[in-house]
């Protein structure tokens, strides 16, 4: 048997994902990344289920203090995205672009979003270039019930 290569990039491609920005901290250093490979893992309790790139810089902080937040991006918030998607080398400055505060748990939360959850990881399964993270909701934080960000809205392609 032999995988069609170009058959399982359009299939992958999709399947449907918003747009968040996960949010980290290592003491007084934050940084995030836009997550679109997240999913509802359980009710309860409450889990989360987002793939990380294993190379980039947020995962080793995220391994190490198995924290994070997820901010859900409200659908006129492209353009926020696309700061928090460029690869970065080294830590800081994607949250200059906007305003946020901390959340119960010390993590980053955007002030203009649809509303964020802190989360703590309690598996992974480290395979291939990304870690698939498993995360119990420990906060949630409604600020505006709206439409959420999706990548099938933005023209971008992030799987396959």
């Amino acid at each position: 048997m032999s995988l069609n290569l170009e058959a399982k990039k359009v299939l992958l491609r999709k399947i449907p994902h918003g747009l968040f920005i996960c949010g980290i901290r290592d003491g007084d250093e934050i940084n995030g990344f836009t997550a679109s490979w997240v999913t509802q893992g359980s009710f309860d309790p409450p889990l989360v289920v987002m793939g990380v790139r294993s190379d980039g810089s947020s995962h080793e902080i995220i391994q190490r203090t198995r924290i994070f937040s997820l901010n859900v991006l409200r659908a006129d918030q492209k353009d926020l995205a696309a700061v928090f998607f460029k690869p970065q080398k080294g830590l800081g400055g994607r949250f200059d672009s906007t305003k946020y505060s901390f959340g119960e748990m010390g993590l980053p939360i955007l002030d203009e979003c649809i509303g964020a959850i802190e989360c703590e990881i309690v598996g992974d399964v480290k395979k291939g270039d990304h870690t698939v993270i498993v995360a119990e909701v420990k906060s949630a934080k409604l600020i505006k019930d709206t439409d959420p960000l999706i990548l099938s809205s933005t023209g971008w392609n992030y799987g396959g």
